[in-house]
C-alpha cells in the first residue's frame, strides 16, 4: 500500500525548486498565512526557514506546546526577537543568499535583518513564490472551501426570516456572524458588509446605526473563516416590493454574473473573465459604475491570487477558486454586488455557493 504523501512537505519542496530557479539557497517566510500553509502552525509569531537541507520554525514561548501539536518542521522556542536566533542559524549553515518575501517585509525590517545575518549574506527579493503555490487548491483545500462556503449559505438562510425594517446595519451584521459562529466558523473571514439605501452605493461599506427602511436596497456581503479558510458572497435584496428601475438593475447585474461565471475556464485569461462582465453592463451603458475588478482568489486569506481584473493577462488553472461579484453603484439611489465563490474545473467551472440569486423582498 503506498504511503500517504504529506501536502505541507510536497509545498516546501516545490517552494525550494522555485528558490533555485532564483538562485537562492534558503528563504525565510514571516507571512503567517504563507507560514501556515508550508508547514501548519497557526500562532500569531513566526519566523520559517526553509532549505533544501532543512525547514525549522521559530516562535516565542507562548506557542512552544501549540508549535510543537500543529507543525511539522523542527521548532525552536526563542526568547526575544526571532531573527537573532534565525540568524545564527543562516550563519552556521553558511548560506548567503537569502531570499525574503519584498512585498511582506517592511525596509525597516529589511536593514535589520540584514545586520543580524551579517555583510556577508546577501538578501534576495522575491515576491508571490509561495502565493503562486497557493492559488492552485489541493482536493483538501477545496473541501475546506466548500464547507466554508456551506456554512456561510447557512448563516444567511438563518438570518433572513428574522430582518426587518426599523433594525439597524449593525443589528443585521451581529445576526450574521453569530449564526456563523454558531454554525461552526472561527469567526468572519472580513468585516461583515451591510449597507441599506443609498449606502449601497459603497462598494466597501462598513455596517452603521442606519435603520432598515421600506423600498430601500438591501446589500450584504459576508464571509466565513472555517478550518482557516474564506468564504465569500454579495447577496442584494429589497425591502418591500422594487420598483421596475431596481428590478432592471438587478437583472442587468445578474446577467453580468452568470456571463463572468460562463467564462471560467481552465486556459482562460483573468481579463477575459473581467472583460465578459464588463461587455454585458456595456451593453446596458452601466459600465461605468461598475468601478472594482470582477473578482479575486481566496483560500487561507480572503483576498488571494488570482485576480480578475482588466489587465491581469495570467491564465485560469483547474483547482483555483475565485469569486464572481461584478456590481453596478449610483451614487444617491444605491448599489447591486451579486457574489458567488467558483472553483475551476478540468472542464469548465462549478459554483459552490449555493444560495438563491433571485431578487428576494423582505416584508414589511
Amino acid at each position: 500500500m503506498p504511503l500517504k504523501s504529506d501536502p505541507r512537505r510536497e509545498r516546501r519542496d516545490s517552494l525550494i525548486r522555485l528558490l533555485q530557479q532564483n538562485k537562492a539557497q534558503a528563504i525565510a517566510i514571516t507571512h503567517l498565512p504563507n507560514v501556515r500553509y508550508l508547514c501548519g502552525f497557526t500562532g500569531s509569531n513566526a519566523l520559517l526557514l526553509i532549505s533544501a537541507r532543512e525547514s525549522i520554525l521559530f516562535t516565542d514561548p507562548r506557542y512552544d506546546i501549540q508549535a510543537a501539536t500543529e507543525s511539522d518542521v523542527p521548532v525552536r522556542v526563542v526568547r526575544g526577537v526571532l531573527w537573532n536566533d534565525a540568524a545564527k542559524e543562516i550563519r552556521r549553515r553558511r548560506i548567503f543568499r537569502l531570499a525574503l518575501e519584498s512585498d511582506k517585509v517592511s525596509h525597516a525590517d529589511w536593514d535589520a535583518i540584514g545586520s543580524h545575518i551579517g555583510a556577508r549574506a546577501e538578501l534576495l527579493p522575491v515576491q508571490g513564490l509561495v502565493e503562486a503555490l497557493r492559488a492552485v487548491k489541493s482536493s483538501d483545500e477545496i473541501e475546506k472551501i466548500r464547507r466554508s462556503v456551506l456554512l456561510n449559505s447557512q448563516a444567511l438562510a438563518l438570518t433572513l426570516p428574522l430582518l426587518k425594517p426599523g433594525m439597524t446595519e449593525l443589528e443585521v451584521a451581529a445576526e450574521l456572524d453569530y449564526r456563523m459562529r454558531r454554525l461552526g466558523a472561527e469567526g468572519t473571514a472580513f468585516e461583515t458588509i451591510v449597507a441599506c439605501g443609498r449606502r449601497s452605493a459603497l462598494p466597501h461599506a462598513r455596517p452603521t446605526s442606519e435603520l432598515l427602511k421600506n423600498n430601500r436596497l438591501l446589500l450584504i456581503d459576508m464571509g466565513a473563516s472555517l478550518e482557516g479558510y474564506a468564504s465569500d458572497m454579495t447577496r442584494v435584496f429589497h425591502l418591500g416590493k422594487p420598483g421596475r428601475k431596481v428590478r432592471a438593475l438587478y437583472d442587468m447585474v445578474l446577467e453580468a454574473q452568470l456571463a463572468a461565471i460562463a467564462a471560467v475556464r481552465p486556459g482562460a485569461t483573468c481579463a477575459s473573465v473581467d472583460l465578459a462582465a464588463r461587455e454585458t453592463l456595456h451593453r446596458h451603458r452601466h459600465a461605468q459604475f461598475f468601478t472594482h475588478s470582477t473578482g479575486h482568489g481566496l483560500g487561507l486569506e480572503i483576498h488571494e491570487g488570482p485576480r480578475l481584473g482588466a489587465k491581469v493577462e495570467s491564465v485560469l488553472l483547474p483547482g483555483m477558486v475565485v469569486t464572481i461579484e461584478p456590481g453596478v453603484y449610483l451614487e444617491g439611489f444605491g448599489g447591486i454586488r451579486i457574489e458567488d465563490t467558483v472553483l475551476v474545473t478540468e472542464t469548465g467551472v462549478e459554483v459552490l455557493t449555493p444560495s438563491t440569486k433571485e431578487f428576494l423582498e423582505i416584508a414589511s
